[in-house]
């Protein structure tokens, strides 16, 4: 019997400067989940290789059930533990958060991903994230999250994304445009369940966001 089979416990194998996994580590905080949670810096687990055939985190079990794609498992974790809510009740509004994740997904992280594994700079990724960013300031001046008043699933997907701009060597100026999207990352890192989520090196970002 494996080691993850025999514990009692959901268990999270997250890697520690994965924003894949922090997003998760977020929902988990916002609704207080408790979890084991392993963390995988460089060298993944030999338990993980018995449970996702891809080999990545993160990978999440819960007993008999084992999920490995990030969205899947924050929509379980929100469905198994429904309070506080981090997607719509109403099947319209529910499609487009996800709709809006999708796009995130499509459009962004694989610019944070080129940006990230790229064995020497690359400018280009860097400047259309940057400017992807930028182009959607504008709409948080409207409501205090992602096109709602509410925390949710795609503001799990921001912050880790927006955490890690000074990692990423991208510096947004301090204009009236990027002002609102500023003052969103702001909101979004002041929160107790975003501060709970880091792992000790992605508070360790802060330094590079600073410099």
């Amino acid at each position: 019997m494996s080691e993850v089979a025999r514990r009692s416990s959901m268990t999270l194998f997250s890697g520690n400067v994965c924003h894949y996994s922090h997003r998760i580590r977020i929902v988990l905080a916002e609704k207080s989940i408790g979890i084991d949670l392993v963390e995988v810096d460089r060298d993944m687990p030999s338990e993980i290789a018995d449970l996702n055939p891809y080999h990545t985190v993160p990978t999440f079990a819960d007993r008999e059930l084992v999920l490995y794609e990030s969205k899947i498992i924050m929509e379980y974790l929100d469905e198994r533990f429904p309070h506080p809510p981090l997607l719509p009740v109403y099947p319209v509004a529910r499609a487009e958060s996800r709709q809006l994740i999708y796009r995130i997904e499509r459009d962004w992280c694989p610019l944070v991903d080129t940006i990230l594994i790229a064995t020497k700079s690359d400018e280009k990724a860097r400047r259309d994230l940057r400017d992807e960013l930028l182009t959607i300031a504008p709409i948080f001046a409207e409501k205090s999250f992602f096109m709602s008043d509410e925390f949710s699933l795609i503001d799990c997907c921001m912050a880790p994304i927006l955490w890690r701009l000074g990692v990423l060597g991208i510096e947004l100026p301090a204009t009236k445009q990027s002002k609102p999207l500023l003052t969103y990352m702001e909101r979004l890192f002041a929160r107790p369940s975003f501060k709970a989520s880091l792992s000790a090196r992605e508070r360790d970002m802060l330094n590079s966001r600073a410099a």
